[in-house]
Protein backbone atom coordinates (compact mmCIF):
# COMPACT_ATOMS: atom_id res chain seq x y z
CA UNK A 1 0.00 0.00 0.00
CA UNK A 2 1.06 3.31 -0.93
CA UNK A 3 -0.08 6.71 1.03
CA UNK A 4 -2.07 9.08 -1.25
CA UNK A 5 -0.09 12.38 -0.58
CA UNK A 6 -0.94 14.08 2.50
CA UNK A 7 -4.59 12.14 2.63
CA UNK A 8 -4.71 9.37 5.28
CA UNK A 9 -5.78 7.23 2.11
CA UNK A 10 -3.73 4.23 1.86
CA UNK A 11 -4.27 2.47 -1.81
CA UNK A 12 -2.05 -0.06 -3.61
CA UNK A 13 -0.16 1.07 -6.87
CA UNK A 14 -2.93 0.26 -9.37
CA UNK A 15 -6.21 1.62 -9.13
CA UNK A 16 -8.95 0.41 -11.44
CA UNK A 17 -10.54 2.45 -14.44
CA UNK A 18 -14.34 2.66 -14.28
CA UNK A 19 -14.71 4.31 -17.72
CA UNK A 20 -15.54 0.98 -18.96
CA UNK A 21 -18.42 0.05 -16.93
CA UNK A 22 -21.70 0.83 -18.49
CA UNK A 23 -19.92 1.32 -21.91
CA UNK A 24 -17.69 -1.78 -22.75
CA UNK A 25 -18.63 -3.87 -19.24
CA UNK A 26 -21.96 -4.46 -18.91
CA UNK A 27 -23.44 -4.92 -15.10
CA UNK A 28 -22.73 -8.86 -14.60
CA UNK A 29 -19.11 -7.84 -16.49
CA UNK A 30 -18.19 -5.31 -14.34
CA UNK A 31 -19.18 -7.23 -11.15
CA UNK A 32 -16.80 -10.82 -12.03
CA UNK A 33 -13.58 -7.77 -13.18
CA UNK A 34 -14.85 -6.05 -9.60
CA UNK A 35 -14.46 -9.15 -7.60
CA UNK A 36 -11.03 -10.64 -9.36
CA UNK A 37 -9.54 -6.86 -9.49
CA UNK A 38 -10.13 -6.78 -5.40
CA UNK A 39 -9.93 -9.89 -4.09
CA UNK A 40 -6.06 -9.54 -5.45
CA UNK A 41 -5.74 -7.42 -2.48
CA UNK A 42 -6.25 -3.78 -4.68
CA UNK A 43 -8.59 -1.50 -3.29
CA UNK A 44 -9.49 1.55 -5.04
CA UNK A 45 -10.89 2.53 -8.13
CA UNK A 46 -12.09 5.96 -9.97
CA UNK A 47 -14.86 6.53 -12.09
CA UNK A 48 -16.58 10.05 -12.61
CA UNK A 49 -20.19 11.11 -13.08
CA UNK A 50 -20.02 11.51 -16.59
CA UNK A 51 -18.97 8.04 -17.52
CA UNK A 52 -20.41 6.88 -19.86
CA UNK A 53 -22.48 9.54 -21.74
CA UNK A 54 -21.27 9.56 -24.66
CA UNK A 55 -21.93 5.81 -25.38
CA UNK A 56 -25.56 5.94 -27.17
CA UNK A 57 -28.55 6.02 -24.99
CA UNK A 58 -26.67 6.69 -21.91
CA UNK A 59 -26.86 9.85 -19.82
CA UNK A 60 -23.92 9.65 -17.72
CA UNK A 61 -23.72 7.92 -14.40
CA UNK A 62 -23.63 4.16 -15.73
CA UNK A 63 -20.41 3.82 -14.26
CA UNK A 64 -21.23 5.05 -10.56
CA UNK A 65 -24.35 2.64 -10.78
CA UNK A 66 -22.91 0.11 -11.75
CA UNK A 67 -20.05 0.26 -8.43
CA UNK A 68 -22.73 1.56 -5.83
CA UNK A 69 -24.81 -1.75 -6.96
CA UNK A 70 -21.63 -3.91 -7.33
CA UNK A 71 -20.67 -2.86 -3.18
CA UNK A 72 -23.98 -3.00 -2.25
CA UNK A 73 -24.32 -6.76 -3.25
CA UNK A 74 -20.97 -7.68 -2.02
CA UNK A 75 -21.26 -5.34 1.44
CA UNK A 76 -17.46 -4.13 0.83
CA UNK A 77 -17.82 -0.45 0.87
CA UNK A 78 -15.78 -0.17 3.96
CA UNK A 79 -12.57 -1.79 2.23
CA UNK A 80 -12.65 0.42 -0.77
CA UNK A 81 -10.88 3.96 -1.88
CA UNK A 82 -13.66 5.61 -4.01
CA UNK A 83 -12.37 8.12 -6.65
CA UNK A 84 -14.80 10.06 -8.20
CA UNK A 85 -15.16 13.33 -10.40
CA UNK A 86 -17.42 16.19 -10.91
CA UNK A 87 -17.70 19.03 -13.17
CA UNK A 88 -17.76 17.64 -16.86
CA UNK A 89 -21.14 18.27 -19.05
CA UNK A 90 -23.72 16.54 -17.67
CA UNK A 91 -26.36 18.03 -19.96
CA UNK A 92 -25.72 21.59 -18.36
CA UNK A 93 -23.54 22.07 -22.25
CA UNK A 94 -20.32 23.21 -20.03
CA UNK A 95 -17.25 22.21 -17.55
CA UNK A 96 -19.23 23.44 -14.42
CA UNK A 97 -16.86 23.92 -11.01
CA UNK A 98 -19.38 26.53 -9.69
CA UNK A 99 -20.23 25.66 -5.85
CA UNK A 100 -24.43 25.49 -6.64
CA UNK A 101 -23.50 22.81 -9.16
CA UNK A 102 -20.94 20.73 -7.02
CA UNK A 103 -23.42 20.90 -4.34
CA UNK A 104 -25.76 19.01 -6.54
CA UNK A 105 -24.15 16.73 -8.28
CA UNK A 106 -22.52 15.29 -5.25
CA UNK A 107 -25.83 14.26 -4.03
CA UNK A 108 -26.39 12.48 -7.75
CA UNK A 109 -22.81 10.67 -7.27
CA UNK A 110 -23.49 9.59 -3.23
CA UNK A 111 -26.87 8.34 -4.82
CA UNK A 112 -25.65 6.23 -7.28
CA UNK A 113 -22.61 5.19 -5.57
CA UNK A 114 -24.76 4.19 -2.51
CA UNK A 115 -22.78 5.88 -0.23
CA UNK A 116 -22.92 8.28 2.34
CA UNK A 117 -19.17 9.67 1.43
CA UNK A 118 -16.92 9.83 -1.70
CA UNK A 119 -12.94 9.34 -0.47
CA UNK A 120 -11.48 11.52 -3.29
CA UNK A 121 -14.10 13.98 -5.26
CA UNK A 122 -11.85 15.38 -8.09
CA UNK A 123 -12.69 18.83 -10.28
CA UNK A 124 -12.51 16.67 -13.55
CA UNK A 125 -11.23 19.61 -15.80
CA UNK A 126 -10.79 23.61 -14.93
CA UNK A 127 -13.18 25.54 -14.92
CA UNK A 128 -11.87 29.55 -16.19
CA UNK A 129 -15.35 30.58 -15.09
CA UNK A 130 -15.25 30.01 -11.24
CA UNK A 131 -12.41 31.02 -9.26
CA UNK A 132 -10.70 28.44 -7.14
CA UNK A 133 -11.90 29.76 -3.60
CA UNK A 134 -15.02 29.42 -4.98
CA UNK A 135 -14.70 25.58 -5.71
CA UNK A 136 -12.86 25.00 -2.88
CA UNK A 137 -14.94 26.25 -0.48
CA UNK A 138 -17.50 24.09 -1.61
CA UNK A 139 -15.47 21.38 -1.24
CA UNK A 140 -15.15 22.53 2.28
CA UNK A 141 -18.53 22.26 2.99
CA UNK A 142 -18.72 18.86 1.59
CA UNK A 143 -15.84 17.62 4.17
CA UNK A 144 -17.46 19.60 6.97
CA UNK A 145 -20.86 17.75 6.05
CA UNK A 146 -18.78 14.36 5.88
CA UNK A 147 -19.97 13.82 2.15
CA UNK A 148 -16.39 13.90 0.56
CA UNK A 149 -13.07 13.23 2.60
CA UNK A 150 -10.50 14.76 0.01
CA UNK A 151 -10.78 16.53 -2.91
CA UNK A 152 -8.02 16.61 -5.36
CA UNK A 153 -8.18 17.97 -9.25
CA UNK A 154 -7.51 16.29 -12.86
CA UNK A 155 -5.74 17.70 -16.06
CA UNK A 156 -4.13 21.23 -14.45
CA UNK A 157 -0.83 22.58 -15.66
CA UNK A 158 1.69 23.95 -13.47
CA UNK A 159 0.42 27.00 -13.19
CA UNK A 160 -3.20 25.69 -12.72
CA UNK A 161 -2.10 23.72 -9.56
CA UNK A 162 0.03 26.67 -7.98
CA UNK A 163 -2.78 28.77 -8.37
CA UNK A 164 -4.90 26.38 -6.82
CA UNK A 165 -2.74 25.54 -4.37
CA UNK A 166 -2.24 29.38 -3.48
CA UNK A 167 -5.52 30.35 -3.00
CA UNK A 168 -6.53 27.45 -0.64
CA UNK A 169 -3.12 28.64 1.65
CA UNK A 170 -4.81 32.35 1.13
CA UNK A 171 -8.31 31.59 2.35
CA UNK A 172 -7.66 28.88 4.76
CA UNK A 173 -9.35 26.00 2.66
CA UNK A 174 -8.92 22.78 1.76
CA UNK A 175 -6.44 21.81 -0.59
CA UNK A 176 -6.34 19.76 -3.62
CA UNK A 177 -4.68 16.97 -2.14
CA UNK A 178 -4.27 14.42 -5.46
CA UNK A 179 -3.67 15.50 -8.69
CA UNK A 180 -5.13 12.87 -12.03
CA UNK A 181 -3.17 13.98 -15.26
CA UNK A 182 -2.47 11.66 -18.27
CA UNK A 183 1.04 9.67 -18.10
CA UNK A 184 2.30 7.00 -20.07
CA UNK A 185 6.17 6.16 -21.67
CA UNK A 186 5.18 8.34 -24.45
CA UNK A 187 2.76 10.92 -23.59
CA UNK A 188 5.20 12.13 -20.32
CA UNK A 189 5.93 15.96 -21.27
CA UNK A 190 2.23 17.29 -19.69
CA UNK A 191 4.25 15.74 -15.68
CA UNK A 192 7.76 15.29 -16.29
CA UNK A 193 9.54 18.34 -14.83
CA UNK A 194 8.00 21.67 -13.21
CA UNK A 195 4.92 19.74 -12.54
CA UNK A 196 5.81 16.29 -11.06
CA UNK A 197 8.13 18.88 -9.15
CA UNK A 198 5.29 20.59 -7.24
CA UNK A 199 3.54 17.60 -6.88
CA UNK A 200 6.71 16.42 -5.30
CA UNK A 201 7.12 19.58 -3.05
CA UNK A 202 4.34 19.93 -2.06
CA UNK A 203 2.99 16.19 -0.87
CA UNK A 204 0.30 16.05 -3.70
CA UNK A 205 -0.52 12.47 -4.60
CA UNK A 206 -0.55 11.52 -8.43
CA UNK A 207 -3.10 9.41 -9.98
CA UNK A 208 -2.29 9.04 -13.81
CA UNK A 209 -4.60 8.05 -16.65
CA UNK A 210 -4.11 7.11 -20.30
CA UNK A 211 -1.14 4.51 -19.01
CA UNK A 212 -1.14 2.49 -22.14
CA UNK A 213 -1.60 5.31 -24.47
CA UNK A 214 -4.66 4.30 -25.71
CA UNK A 215 -3.77 0.63 -25.91
CA UNK A 216 -0.94 1.30 -28.53
CA UNK A 217 1.34 0.51 -25.39
CA UNK A 218 -0.20 -3.10 -25.31
CA UNK A 219 2.18 -3.58 -28.47
CA UNK A 220 -0.59 -5.20 -30.73
CA UNK A 221 -0.28 -1.94 -33.31
CA UNK A 222 3.00 -1.46 -34.75
CA UNK A 223 1.83 -0.59 -38.27
CA UNK A 224 -1.52 1.48 -40.07
CA UNK A 225 -2.57 -2.15 -40.53
CA UNK A 226 -3.22 -2.92 -37.21
CA UNK A 227 -5.31 0.40 -36.75
CA UNK A 228 -8.34 -1.67 -37.36
CA UNK A 229 -7.93 -4.41 -34.49
CA UNK A 230 -10.29 -2.02 -32.45
CA UNK A 231 -12.46 0.59 -32.31
CA UNK A 232 -10.07 3.25 -31.07
CA UNK A 233 -7.69 2.19 -33.53
CA UNK A 234 -7.57 5.38 -35.19
CA UNK A 235 -6.97 7.52 -32.16
CA UNK A 236 -3.58 5.59 -32.47
CA UNK A 237 -2.04 6.66 -35.45
CA UNK A 238 -0.43 9.40 -34.01
CA UNK A 239 2.14 7.37 -32.51
CA UNK A 240 2.97 5.30 -34.89
CA UNK A 241 6.17 7.34 -35.69
CA UNK A 242 10.26 6.50 -35.00
CA UNK A 243 9.87 7.27 -31.24
CA UNK A 244 6.74 4.98 -30.86
CA UNK A 245 8.59 2.15 -32.53
CA UNK A 246 11.96 2.76 -30.38
CA UNK A 247 9.44 2.44 -27.13
CA UNK A 248 7.62 -0.64 -28.30
CA UNK A 249 11.44 -2.24 -29.10
CA UNK A 250 12.35 -1.43 -25.40
CA UNK A 251 8.95 -3.32 -24.42
CA UNK A 252 9.83 -6.46 -26.35
CA UNK A 253 13.15 -6.54 -24.60
CA UNK A 254 12.07 -6.12 -21.23
CA UNK A 255 8.86 -7.91 -21.26
CA UNK A 256 10.80 -10.81 -22.98
CA UNK A 257 13.51 -10.73 -19.71
CA UNK A 258 10.62 -10.99 -16.99
CA UNK A 259 8.11 -13.36 -18.90
CA UNK A 260 5.37 -11.14 -18.73
CA UNK A 261 4.03 -9.11 -21.90
CA UNK A 262 3.85 -5.03 -22.96
CA UNK A 263 1.42 -3.77 -21.10
CA UNK A 264 2.64 -5.53 -17.86
CA UNK A 265 5.70 -3.64 -18.35
CA UNK A 266 4.23 -0.29 -19.78
CA UNK A 267 2.42 -0.37 -16.19
CA UNK A 268 5.03 -1.58 -14.33
CA UNK A 269 7.60 1.37 -15.04
CA UNK A 270 4.60 3.92 -14.11
CA UNK A 271 4.51 2.58 -10.84
CA UNK A 272 7.80 2.65 -10.17
CA UNK A 273 8.26 6.26 -11.52
CA UNK A 274 9.50 8.79 -8.69
CA UNK A 275 6.28 10.92 -7.36
CA UNK A 276 3.62 8.71 -8.42
CA UNK A 277 1.81 6.75 -6.22
CA UNK A 278 -0.53 4.78 -9.04
CA UNK A 279 -1.65 4.12 -12.61
CA UNK A 280 -5.46 4.00 -13.72
CA UNK A 281 -5.67 1.12 -15.87
CA UNK A 282 -9.02 -0.43 -16.84
CA UNK A 283 -10.07 -3.99 -18.40
CA UNK A 284 -12.73 -5.75 -20.25
CA UNK A 285 -11.92 -9.05 -19.42
CA UNK A 286 -10.75 -11.28 -16.37
CA UNK A 287 -7.72 -12.30 -18.35
CA UNK A 288 -6.87 -8.28 -18.45
CA UNK A 289 -7.42 -8.00 -14.64
CA UNK A 290 -4.91 -10.65 -14.24
CA UNK A 291 -2.42 -9.12 -16.13
CA UNK A 292 -3.12 -5.74 -14.39
CA UNK A 293 -2.09 -7.87 -11.35
CA UNK A 294 0.66 -9.46 -12.72
CA UNK A 295 2.11 -5.76 -13.35
CA UNK A 296 1.83 -4.82 -9.57
CA UNK A 297 4.02 -7.59 -8.89
CA UNK A 298 6.78 -6.60 -11.18
CA UNK A 299 9.94 -5.71 -10.36
CA UNK A 300 11.69 -4.20 -12.64
CA UNK A 301 15.35 -3.08 -12.49
CA UNK A 302 17.58 -0.37 -12.86
CA UNK A 303 18.64 -1.55 -16.26
CA UNK A 304 15.13 -2.05 -17.33
CA UNK A 305 14.40 1.41 -15.84
CA UNK A 306 16.90 2.99 -18.28
CA UNK A 307 16.45 1.17 -21.38
CA UNK A 308 12.75 2.63 -21.16
CA UNK A 309 13.66 5.97 -19.66
CA UNK A 310 16.25 6.47 -22.96
CA UNK A 311 13.57 4.91 -25.48
CA UNK A 312 11.13 7.06 -24.32
CA UNK A 313 12.97 10.09 -23.67
CA UNK A 314 11.32 13.25 -25.89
Amino acid sequence: MRCLGRTDLEIAPLVFGGNVFGWTADEKTSFDLLDRFFDAGLNAVDTADSYSRWVPGNNGGESETIIGKWMKKRGNRDRIVLVTKVGSDMGQGRIDLSPVYIERAVEASLKRLQTDAIDLYLSHWADPTVPYAETLGAYQRLIEKGKIRFAGACNLDVGQLKAALDAANHHGLPRYEVLQPAYNLYDRSDLDGPLRDLCMANGIGVISYYGLAKGFLSGKYRSEADLGKSARGGSIRSYLNKRGMRILAALDSVAKRHSANQAEIALAWIMARPGITAPIASATSVEQVDSLIKAVSLQLTSADMDQLDTASAA
